[in-house]
């Protein structure tokens, strides 16, 4: 007797997910190329300038193909006034004043997100309120106890001065960091009998790595690039980067090559270290956008 073979039946199909269209993909790339391009055109313009003697500098329309040549460079380092004095008091004001932000920024951000105090909105936005006032409405003020102190053109009160600047903005990033640390870190290390100090150095510190670097970099970039201050507080012994760069501006005339050699070597170390910190700075920036 034969045995008859069951009816095979056809494997059912699953009806297939239709794959969403990327819509504006090219698109939207193409924008962001051009949107770049156009930030970073002006810059590469001052570094072509840079290389230009005055006389095909100052023509109009500008020079691209023009001889290139070092002599803005050579004017910037060996003319009438040193550069390196102004170049170090600027390093000087923004290393000190930056890291005198991420000690005080660290444990304040630390009680207003892991430990919540009490109405700690309200001093988060206390914190945010000091940045509405205009500087130029306090710096009357700041003059006068500059002078009375005798701490006019002196690069210390520059350091008090930036740290409180920055302050505000490092505690509001911080807290946005430190809010994503999970709370059963925190919990194994009160465990193993570890205090707040250590804690904060061995726990939380290598987590929030990449957002103690973005708000180093930018509480740096503000130090560096502040003028009013410095333009006003300080006049030879303090005197800053950027306010040296506004002595190239003369009844003279304005030499642009020499200009645009000076700007670029001043913004050389904010642009190496956004260059070196740009993954941690991406890092961080995002870190508390993803939930």
């Amino acid at each position: 007797m034969t045995a008859v073979a069951a009816p095979t039946t056809p494997p059912s199909t699953a009806p297939s997910t239709p794959k969403k269209k990327d819509r504006g993909g090219p698109w939207l790339s193409l924008l962001a190329w051009v949107v770049g391009i156009l930030f970073v055109l002006p810059v590469l313009w001052m570094v072509l300038t840079s290389f230009h003697s005055e006389a095909d500098a100052a023509t109009n329309p500008p020079s691209v193909f023009a001889p290139l040549t070092l002599d803005g460079y050579r004017e910037f380092f060996s003319g009438g006034a040193s550069p390196w004095p102004p170049l170090l008091n600027s390093l000087t004001a923004s290393l000190v004043s930056t890291a005198l932000v991420l000690v005080l920024c660290f444990p304040a951000a630390y009680a207003l997100s892991i430990k919540p105090v009490r109405k700690w909105t309200d001093v988060m936005f206390f914190f945010l309120s000091t940045k509405m006032l205009p500087i130029v409405a306090g710096l009357l003020p700041l003059y006068l106890f500059a002078q009375q102190t005798g701490l006019l053109d002196n690069i210390w009160l520059l350091i008090v001065f930036y740290t409180s600047m920055n302050l505000p903005i490092a505690v509001w990033m911080m807290r946005s960091f430190l809010s994503e640390v999970p709370v059963e870190m925190l919990e194994a290390a009160s465990v193993d009998g570890a205090g707040l100090s250590k804690t904060l150095r061995s726990v939380i510190a290598p987590v929030v790595m990449p957002g103690i670097a973005a708000t180093a970099l930018i509480c740096f970039i503000f130090s560096w690039n502040e003028l009013l201050f410095a333009r006003v507080l300080t006049a030879t012994v303090a005197e800053t980067a950027p306010v040296f760069l506004t002595s190239f501006v003369t009844s003279q005339g304005l030499f642009l090559a020499q200009l645009c050699a000076a700007a670029f070597v001043v913004s050389l170390p904010v642009l190496m270290a956004g260059f070196a910190a740009q993954d941690k700075l991406v890092q961080g920036l995002s870190l508390g956008s993803v939930k």
